[in-house]
């Protein structure tokens, strides 16, 4: 990625409030304490791990392939799996490509703001935008698909980027008697980020296994979203603290 690209992007990234007051005192991230056992009223939510997201695919996460076999393994801790997809029109308004004299990873304004855009990825029905076929998780119960709106992209499983469209997640997870949700999956600093902190806004205990996601991390973005998510109460744990 080209140097204005990574530019372009951490404008944008700061418009939607991942980077900024980074000079500002970080705000303190609870971390576990000791080791947590996922209970009947938790739930996993794996976000985004598809092919568009790994190498070789058409919008790669720098080790996105390395989350599988972790998420794989924790897995067999929970009840309760929930996956997403990124499951985008042909010519969405998230493309470069269809805003005329745009390149990916550069911005423009939509009627919910600022947007990111980024090289056509995960088109409805096509190999690029399938899970990867590494995956298993066997209590998987529900696939939320986002972006999905022509008009609008969704970075979090339970918002759209209007932060008004609800996907439902949070309805279904509360209806089951879900209580906490554990977040993996691509990308650490945009999907995941925003997952984690708008399940925390529908009322949700929250943590986020870091070695369990991949980040983007430009310029500093993905140490930004981690203290987006702290200042949320999102808290920050590895694998080995689930037993």
């Amino acid at each position: 990625m080209h140097d204005t690209q990574r530019r372009s992007l951490l404008k944008s990234a700061t418009a939607f409030g991942l980077v900024g007051g980074l000079g500002a005192t970080a705000p303190f991230f609870a971390a576990a304490a000791a080791k947590i056992k996922p209970a009947a009223n938790s739930a996993l939510i794996v976000v985004d791990v598809q092919n568009c997201f790994i190498d070789g695919g058409t919008l790669p996460v720098k080790g996105g392939a390395e989350v599988v076999p972790v998420i794989n393994k924790l897995a067999g801790a929970f009840e309760n799996i929930v996956v997403t997809q990124d499951w985008h029109t042909a010519g969405h308004a998230s493309f470069a490509s269809t805003h005329s004299g745009k390149k990916p990873f550069e911005s423009t304004k939509l009627s919910y703001g600022t947007q990111v855009l980024w090289p056509d990825h995960c088109v409805q029905g096509t190999e690029d935008a399938a899970l990867n076929k590494d995956l298993k998780l066997p209590t998987a119960q529900l696939i939320i698909r986002k972006g999905h709106h022509k008009d609008m992209d969704s970075y979090s499983a339970f918002e759209e980027a209007d932060h008004k469209t609800v996907t439902g997640l949070g309805g279904y997870l509360k209806a089951r008697g879900i209580k906490t949700v554990f977040v993996a999956g691509l990308a650490t600093d945009f999907c995941v980020a925003w997952t984690a902190m708008d399940a925390r806004k529908a009322g949700f205990e929250v943590y986020v296994i870091e070695d369990a996601t991949r980040a983007i991390d430009l310029n500093g973005s993905l140490a930004a979203a981690w203290k987006q998510m702290a200042a949320k109460g999102v808290k920050r744990i590895q694998s080995s603290d689930i037993v």
